[in-house]
């Protein structure tokens, strides 16, 4: 299978590339950057070597039906909707890691991500209404099927996961969800930015996004649909001064507050029993973002307090990997007839 990445020079595009590079059972077939146009990859990138050592294209429609069969995009919000109906149009199959099909509602998408929507004249609602939302572990038979990917965001993936098989079940109440998360700087992007400068973001912990962060929007769009009802919640994003990671500490109120924490480990144990890469811990252990540098898991422990009610959920991942290109080349994997976590099965580099 011959895959084309279109932005293959951001951090998301570099791990796309590192995944498959050795994988038997895709060929990269295109490499698409703007910067970076005409450079050879091995020279940018001598640390992660290809093979056939492709140049590096500005996107061309014709070149990407002559080379590829999917294209994975790892574009800013807004550009990816101005390429991704001409190739799906013409039968490529597209993964898309920015938020541009996230949302079944263009209206909505263009309430949240407002700036984009005064740069992109978008009016692809049908397109939106086919993509599917790319959790493999909650969204695969669809996915299998689906011609448009929305891989979902770092921030949402390490909440969802997660609470999704709580909120299937209808176990903790629609109201008074909390999701506390922190992140490595690397989800950033490449791109300089100055609150991401060292000097700045370093040896300290800041929030950012109280109340009006993007992804609040997304995670609820996904609760809602899951559970029937309107959730909202409170999620606050925190910046801390490592490269790589993700942690999020969830909080709900059960139904029944005589669950205990083993209870829920159970409904967890079953919902995630056939994805390898879903760890779920015994209880009383919990987890630490180094576990996951590097791989492509997602560690999830849950505990009970039974004074208050409150089920406490934690969860890492690797912003880079599971909360973006990992994910998506589960995706690629399972629009191609492969088991989900094929080419996935890495070690995590610790300490």
């Amino acid at each position: 299978m011959n895959v084309a990445i279109v932005g293959a020079t951001g951090y998301g595009g570099i791990q796309l590339v590192n995944l498959l590079r050795r994988n038997r059972n895709f060929k990269l077939s295109f490499l698409g950057g703007n910067k970076s146009a005409g450079s050879k990859w091995n020279d940018l990138f001598p640390f992660i070597n290809i093979e056939n050592d492709l140049t590096i294209e500005k996107y061309s429609l014709q070149r990407i039906l002559e080379s590829s069969e999917i294209a994975i995009l790892s574009l800013p919000n807004g550009l990816s909707s101005t390429i991704t109906p001409e190739l799906v149009n013409n039968g490529i199959k597209v993964i898309d890691l920015s938020a541009d099909y996230r949302y079944k509602s263009l209206d909505k998408w263009k309430e949240i991500y407002y700036k984009e929507a005064e740069i992109y004249n978008r009016n692809d609602y049908e397109l939106c209404l086919e993509s599917v939302y790319g959790i493999p572990e909650f969204n695969q038979k669809e996915i299998k099927k689906s011609r448009i990917i929305a891989c979902p965001g770092c921030y949402p993936t390490s909440a969802l996961i997660p609470l999704i098989p709580f909120m299937l079940q209808g176990i903790i109440e629609s109201e008074g969800i909390i999701i506390d998360s922190k992140s490595g700087i690397s989800g950033g992007g490449r791109t300089a930015k100055e609150h991401l400068l060292y000097s700045e973001a370093g040896e300290g912990i800041s929030a950012y996004g109280l109340l009006t962060h993007r992804h609040t929007s997304e995670i609820e769009q996904i609760l809602s649909h899951v559970s029937g009802l309107n959730i909202q919640l409170i999620f606050t994003p925190h910046l801390i001064p490592i490269v790589r990671g993700m942690f999020s500490t969830i909080y709900g109120r059960l139904k029944d507050p005589g669950l205990t924490a083993d209870d829920c480990k159970i409904l967890l144990d079953n919902f995630y029993r056939n994805y390898e890469n879903v760890k779920v811990l015994p209880v009383g252990t919990y987890p630490s973002s180094k576990w996951v540098k590097n791989s492509n898991d997602i560690y999830i422990s849950v505990n009970v307090d039974n004074r208050s009610g409150k089920i406490i959920l934690l969860s890492t991942i690797d912003n880079l990997l599971k909360g973006q290109a990992g994910q998506a080349v589960q995706n690629l994997n399972l629009i191609s007839g492969l088991k989900h976590n094929e080419g996935l099965d890495l070690t995590t580099f610790y300490p």
